[in-house]
């Protein structure tokens, strides 16, 4: 207590404008208050965390302005709602096509999984030819994309070798049975290093099998490589350099997930799983083009994951079609009895369902100057959907990642005490390093009164959404990825059109496990835009599919619009 009132105390006499940070009057007193807290910075690390812990008063300022009632308790035990069995209110899933093999295995890099399950499980593939297809497809494009820490060839033979013999037998485990993925390199497999894409873990030996690999193993599916992620998931940059983007290979493919996302956006992989906290799905599904689902908190055990945020972070499916992302989920959603927040509740794999008369919420606000954007409502409203206004809860959102904050300084708190951060390639006030040594000046009190919002957040949340399937945005508005990561609900990432030749989504936010709607709605969409494709998704298909070099699929692997 005593300790707590004495930072308050420090921070509250450090100087509100920026101009006077670095006197050393301020930094003495920083110095101090990291002192209390038995740490010890050099000065030009001081210098970098001064002005945001100067920022960070007005958080806390914004933040105790909000109103509580004694009565509010915080969400220090994080359950986004008591787990209950949704009304699927979707039709169930489609039967496989009927599909030939290509005379070229190459029109299998665009494929999406129920082509290659259907011709997996008529034996008209191997999982081996499969595997080896997508292997050298992966290390080509990752000579340009840096998107592998590792690839897991022995693994993947020996799985794929295990699936084939399976079919011979009569035994077919499922939709991913036999079917090659990545797995973003947080998740621990034995035998292979999890590098969490930093420098002091890129030996990293962890004897555990992630339960995410564990469950995929059991649907039948094939891992070929751990996918980069920027250095303990922030952005692109990792120890081996940038991730980019099959689409403009001169920037990055945002982040964490970044090599999950270019990966499957240059027809490297058919899927990949990767993880959010605070947009690391979405960002990086956004900028390749993918579709991709982060689920309910809780949907997916996190067992043997990096922990970023315990309160925040979230294992997902990275497709190539919305479809796609239910098959995936099916196989990986539920509790192992080790993620203290995994619950099991059930969950349908939605096939065509008519969307009519659906409600979907929406701010105008968040559509402004974007005709990319809007064109997609006006499609989702020729579909029959009824577009409500909708006015998202009102609580200072980044003021409330100080929770983040907290929790990711406490995760790396050996990291930091031991200099081993300096170990990390980016370094600088937005970087990894600065935000775990800004997070000690967060006071106890004001982490407690976040929480505290954030239970209103949720409550509050749950009531807009109660009469809603989803609400859509830009993908990356960040009130609503803000809003929705804090509160537990589950984004779809639905690519919509281009800009300035890069891929734009929309983010379709749903109920709490209420996925199968979600991405009904979403598929639904889809088909709206594949019954007469614009320039634009004509544009897409072309110049995906020529990075580097690959013919357009045969059309008896593609019998149907993607969906």
């Amino acid at each position: 207590m005593m300790i707590s009132m004495m930072l308050l105390a420090l921070l509250g006499s450090l100087p509100q404008d920026p101009a006077d940070t670095k006197t050393e009057t301020d930094l003495s007193a920083i110095r101090s208050a990291t002192e209390f807290a038995g740490m010890s910075f050099t000065d030009e690390e001081l210098a970098q965390l001064l002005p945001w812990a100067t920022n960070n008063i007005s958080a806390f300022g914004a933040l105790r302005e909000v109103p509580l009632n004694h009565g509010i308790a915080p969400a220090t035990i994080f359950m986004p709602a008591q787990p209950r069995n949704q009304v699927s209110q979707v039709a169930k899933q489609d039967p496989l096509p009927e599909v030939l093999r290509p005379n070229n295995l190459e029109d299998l890099y665009w494929a999406d999984i129920p082509t290659l399950s259907a011709l997996l499980k008529s034996r008209q593939v191997t999982s081996v030819e499969l595997t080896r297809l997508f292997l050298d497809r992966l290390k080509e494009v990752d000579k340009t994309l840096l998107c592998v820490t590792s690839f897991t060839e022995k693994i993947a033979l020996t799985q794929a070798q295990k699936r084939d013999e399976e079919l011979a037998r009569g035994r077919w485990r499922g939709p991913l049975h036999g079917i090659p993925y990545g797995l973003k390199d947080l998740c621990s497999v034995r035998g292979t290093k999890t590098t969490w894409g930093a420098t002091p873990f890129k030996d990293q030996l962890l004897n555990e099998d992630a339960a995410v690999f564990r469950k995929l193993d059991t649907a039948g599916a094939v891992l070929i490589a751990k996918t980069t992620l920027g250095a303990l998931a922030m952005g692109d940059v990792w120890y081996g350099g940038k991730t980019r983007s099959p689409w403009d290979t001169s920037i990055g493919s945002s982040g964490s997930s970044a090599g999950s996302a270019a990966a499957v956006a240059a027809g490297a992989l058919p899927f990949a799983i990767g993880s959010e906290t605070l947009g690391s799905i979405i960002s990086p599904s956004t900028l390749c083009g993918n579709s991709a689902l982060r689920p309910t908190f809780g949907r997916v055990s996190r067992t043997g994951a990096m922990a970023l945020s315990w309160t925040m972070d979230k294992l997902g499916p990275m497709c190539r079609t919305l479809q796609d992302t239910a098959f995936v989920l099916n196989a990986i959603h539920g509790t192992d009895g080790k993620d203290l927040a995994a619950v099991t509740v059930d969950f349908t794999i939605p096939g065509k369902t008519d969307v009519r008369g659906w409600r979907v919420g929406y701010s105008p606000a968040h559509f402004e100057n974007s005709p990319e954007h809007l064109a997609a409502l006006d499609q989702l409203r020729e579909m029959g959907i009824e577009m409500v206004e909708t006015q998202l809860p009102q609580y200072p959102v980044w003021p409330l990642m100080i929770i983040l904050f907290a929790e990711c300084a406490a995760a790396f708190d050996d990291l930091t005490r031991n200099n081993l951060d300096d170990e990390l390639v980016e370094q600088g006030p937005n970087a990894w390093p600065n935000t775990f040594r800004v997070a000690r000046l967060i006071p106890a009190v004001d982490y407690i009164r976040a929480q505290r919002i954030r239970t209103l957040l949720m409550l509050e949340t749950n009531e807009v959404f109660r009469d809603l399937v989803a609400f859509v945005s830009p993908a990356g508005n960040f009130e609503t990825l803000g809003i929705t990561n804090l509160t537990g609900h589950p984004a779809l990432v639905a690519p919509c059109g281009f800009r300035d030749g890069m891929p734009v989504s929309l983010t379709f936010n749903g109920q709490l496990f209420d996925e199968s709607r979600l991405i009904a709605l979403g598929r639904a969409a889809a088909r709206g835009r594949s019954a007469s494709p614009s320039a634009a998704s004509r544009t897409f298909q072309r110049k995906r599919r020529t990075f580097p070099a690959a013919r357009p699929p045969a059309r008896t692997c593609t019998p149907r619009p993607a969906s």
